[in-house]
């Protein structure tokens, strides 16, 4: 038996192929296409900036968290002996900024 194709099947082939790479051809356009490509760059961008976001908010939970432990207590209260003194010194320098201030104004 011979693998001879009919004119017809040949035509048929040819009219397929010429369809698949129309679809082709309309693939990489839109692929290339300025409003594509830059809409894809905005989407790495955003993707990027999200999950840097997200680093940066666990980050500031963990930090939160280590600080609000070494102040308060497992059952909530605040731990007086480490609270008083940062009180005091944030008290004591606010004090020396507001004395400063006052200077730069005379």
């Amino acid at each position: 038996m011979s693998d001879a194709r009919t004119p017809a099947q040949i035509e048929a082939d040819i009219v397929r192929r010429r369809e698949r790479l129309a679809e082709t051809l309309d693939e990489i356009g839109v692929r290339v296409h300025p409003k594509t490509v830059i809409g894809d760059a905005k989407a790495k961008v955003a993707g990027t900036v999200d999950r840097t976001a997200g680093r940066a908010f666990v980050a500031v939970n963990r930090t939160v968290s280590d600080v609000k432990e070494k102040f308060v207590s497992e059952d909530g209260s605040p731990r007086l002996e480490r609270v008083v003194p940062v009180a005091l010194v944030a008290v004591g320098l606010v004090g020396l900024l507001a004395m400063s201030a006052r200077r730069r104004r005379s």
